[in-house]
């Protein structure tokens, strides 16, 4: 929306700087963009007296001035055909830019005689396209003195050559600022001026007008409930005035005729769109109706449209005459040899003109001003001003008003409570303040109710009426206020204890090395069926992608993906991990926070001894001990080896209490990593976060450290198991043999092969444990110790159906 400074001036009362009202509009919301001073590339200019001019001896168009400035007489070589002496000019320095050419000037030789400057036209200072002659200003206008500055002279003379435009940004809930009317009013409530009054007289009809209208039944509700024009015949359709023609200039658009730019002044004047049908080439009377489909019409841009079924078309005995509230129709236009015309001010729904208007893809500023809402009940008085300024600028005769349907009821009333500015915004104004805002912006105000303007379809609660309080007042007075604290006690938590699980988890991980990723939560539905989902109830009813068709069933495809997409841009080694959702069906509770961990590639980077190696299990199985006890797992969860599709049968495990899974790691099955395209060695582990149970105490403090300053025993056990018997089954015997005493069980070696068979028998294999004891209250005896080892080897010769070795 772009309007010049004299334009706002017609409206409102002010004495305000360019810059003040600049802030102020983008502090009330409407955003200035652009604000164009055409003084500003026109300030080095000053005006110089030629005193002698002669002809050039080399050349016969051009002319050697000795021209009067303010640093004394300067030689220039002109070639203008008024360049004579006696008058006063405008002088472009050696060094100044002049925008019309773009060029900076400098000091040169003109057919071998050397020139200091130039005397400019208006084309090359852009004024206007007159470049027939330099610019003469007249001896006896204000400020016409060698010396004075260019610009002063025009603020004098001519002070639309320096009018300022403001380019200023609509948002689509404020439509009333389409209009320079609306605007002033804003400016005018924020205490920048005044508005002017707008008066509006009733122009009296001389005949009655030869051209009815009428609306189809069944769009008065939904497209146009009211639609209203008169005949004015005997106008001369010339050019324009120039005041006109310069305000339409400076917001960018071309005068074309007198009627023209009238219907185009009042668009942005006061936001009302308006039409004129030229009578001569419009049959019978005007009809606003749907279209049948299939019909086609030559717009006045030129271009031919089909029109759709139900379209909304204004249309006479000829057919479409104009698509209605967005474009006219070339064929009913004004132009030159207009006499009789038919001024249209009508109110279109704006959901209609939207469709229509997208649908075949017209834009204009009709369309921008009607689906946005403009106001209802100035179509009648608009259509008063219009037909004043036609006769005024056009001469003629005005018909009576003929029109169908009635200006739509826009009346709604909220309440206004003046302590909900507090509340909502933080600002404390005064009642008082607050309706004397609301009646500047148009508000009707009746006890404690206040009804909205029929300009301002946006407002649609009493929270909008505090939102125009706080905009007009300004919120950058609104100032930071400390929340109120609890004076005693310690404050509650603001995490729950699942949130807090999640940051640690993702705390530890990323210490670990790991790189975090954030993956899409649906994926494909090959990769989803891959890892035991893929079921309709995860399918999306309306996916983005077909490679996003289903809801994840866990975290590690995603991961995947991530690791084939490094490692076809040539990174091989990489450390993934993610936290997040994974879903086993559609419903609300379906669904577990799971974190997950990827390793792929080579453990360490390459060095001269060797010690880089693939990654194995025991990386996998690592890290997820780590994690598990940041979150505070406990650590008497015991392997089994009930794994998923998706994992290595004999490299994997799952980690459990009792029947409550906790966590799963180890190799990934490589069926499973061809079909995602990643190349291997790769491990995972993935942590259940919520089947970790949570401590009973739910306090903030740490237990008291347990601690024994007594001297720990250690003592190492050898025995002969059959092949088949897993370490962790001996592990997790010799722990249970006494809880208390036994502080840890460890595996340190572990003796099999052909050689093993040899020695202990077909089939046999040893297991080495060194087991920790770790007295609380007193130092162990001999005794104690043989009752303990005891009691272990009976334990572990129970489980796994082995003897001690001898």
């Amino acid at each position: 929306m772009k309007f010049t400074l004299s334009w706002l001036k017609d409206h409102l009362d002010t004495t305000a700087s360019v810059d003040e009202i600049a802030y102020a509009l983008t502090d009330l919301g409407l955003e200035v963009e652009e604000v164009i001073d055409p003084a500003a590339k026109l300030a080095a200019f000053t005006l110089a007296r030629v005193t002698a001019a002669q002809q050039h001896p080399d050349a016969d168009r051009l002319r050697v001035c000795t021209v009067l400035t303010d640093e004394g007489e300067k030689q220039i070589v002109c070639g203008a055909p008024n360049a004579r002496e006696g008058i006063t000019v405008v002088l472009c320095k050696p060094g100044d830019y002049v925008p019309g050419i773009d060029v900076t000037l400098s000091v040169g030789k003109i057919r071998g005689v050397e020139s200091h400057g130039m005397m400019a036209s208006e084309r090359e200072l852009e004024l206007s396209d007159e470049h027939n002659g330099i610019i003469e200003l007249p001896a006896d206008s204000v400020g016409a003195e060698v010396g004075q500055k260019f610009t002063d002279w025009l603020a004098a003379n001519r002070p639309e050559a320096v009018d300022p435009v403001f380019d200023i940004a609509i948002t689509p809930n404020r439509p009333d600022a389409l209009g320079v009317r609306g605007i002033a009013r804003d400016l005018a409530a924020r205490g920048l001026g005044m508005l002017k009054p707008l008066e509006v007289e009733p122009v009296p009809g001389g005949f009655p007008s030869p051209v009815s209208v009428s609306i189809d039944p069944a769009l008065k509700e939904t497209g146009c409930p009211l639609f209203a024009g008169r005949v004015i015949r005997g106008v001369t359709n010339g050019p324009s005035p120039e005041w006109l023609q310069k305000r339409l200039r400076a917001i960018g658009l071309r005068p074309i005729s007198a009627l023209v730019d009238i219907t185009n002044y009042f668009t942005y004047d006061l936001n009302r769109p308006l039409h004129v049908f030229d009578m001569a080439k419009v049959a019978g009377d005007l009809r606003i109706q749907p279209a049948k489909g299939g019909e086609e019409f030559l717009a006045l841009d030129e271009k031919t449209y089909t029109m759709r079924a139900g379209d909304m078309v204004i249309c006479d005995d000829n057919g479409v005459e104009s698509l209605a509230g967005i474009m006219g129709g070339e064929a009913s236009g004004a132009d030159e040899t207009t006499t009789d015309v038919f001024l249209e001010s009508a109110y279109w729904t704006p959901i209609t003109i939207a469709a229509t208007g997208r649908a075949l893809k017209i834009n204009s500023d009709a369309r921008y001003r009607f689906e946005r809402g403009i106001d209802p009940e100035f179509t009648l008085p608009g259509l008063e001003l219009a037909t004043q300024m036609v006769l005024d600028l056009c001469g003629g005769e005005a018909s009576e008003i003929a029109m169908d349907g009635a200006v739509p009821d826009t009346t709604r009333a909220y309440r206004l409570d003046p302590a909900r500015v507090i509340s909502l915004v933080g600002m404390d104004i005064p009642e008082a303040t607050q309706r004397e805002t609301l009646t500047a912006l148009g508000f009707t105000l009746n006890g404690d109710m206040a009804t909205p303007p029929s300009w301002r379809p946006d407002v649609l609660g009493a929270a909008d009426l505090v939102e125009e309080v706080a905009r007009i007042a300004s919120l950058t007075k609104l100032q930071g206020t400390p929340m109120a604290r609890e004076t005693s006690g310690v404050p509650d938590p603001i995490l729950t204890p699942m949130q807090v699980r999640t940051r640690m988890a993702r705390r530890m991980i990323a210490s670990l090395g790991y790189n975090e990723c954030v993956t899409y939560s649906f994926i494909d539905a090959a990769s989803a069926t891959l890892f035991g989902g893929g079921a309709d109830a995860t399918k999306l009813d309306n996916p983005i992608s077909s490679e996003m068709t289903h809801m994840r069933p866990d975290l590690l495809p995603g991961l995947l993906q991530a690791a084939a997409r490094n490692q076809a841009r040539g990174f091989s080694d990489l450390a993934l991990f993610e936290v997040g959702p994974a879903f086993s069906g559609g419903e609300p509770g379906e669904q577990v926070v799971q974190a997950a961990g990827l390793l792929v590639g080579q453990a360490g980077p390459r060095d001269p001894w060797g010690s880089r190696r693939p990654v194995d299990l025991y990386d996998a199985k690592a890290d997820l001990e780590a994690a598990l006890s940041a979150i505070g797992a406990p650590a008497r969860a015991q392997i089994n080896r009930k794994l998923d599709a998706w994992w290595h049968p004999g490299r994997a495990g799952t980690l459990a209490l009792g029947p409550n899974v906790l966590a799963s790691f180890g190799e990934v099955h490589p069926k499973t990593l061809r079909e995602m395209g990643v190349k291997g060695p790769a491990v995972a582990f993935t942590i259940w976060l919520e089947n970790v149970p949570f401590p009973k105490k739910k306090g903030a403090t740490r237990p008291a450290l347990s601690s024994s300053d007594l001297q720990a025993v250690e003592r190492d056990f050898a025995f002969v198991v059959d092949a088949k018997v897993e370490a962790i089954t001996a592990v997790n015997a010799a722990l249970g043999a006494d809880k208390k005493l036994i502080d840890s069980v460890q595996v340190f070696d572990q003796f099999t092969g052909a050689k093993a068979e040899e020695q202990m028998g077909a089939g046999k294999k040893s297991i080495a444990l060194s087991v920790r004891l770790q007295p609380s209250d007193k130092t162990l005896t001999d005794a104690e110790i043989e009752a303990v080892s005891a009691k272990i080897i009976d334990k572990v010769a129970k489980a796994t159906g082995g003897s001690l070795r001898g």
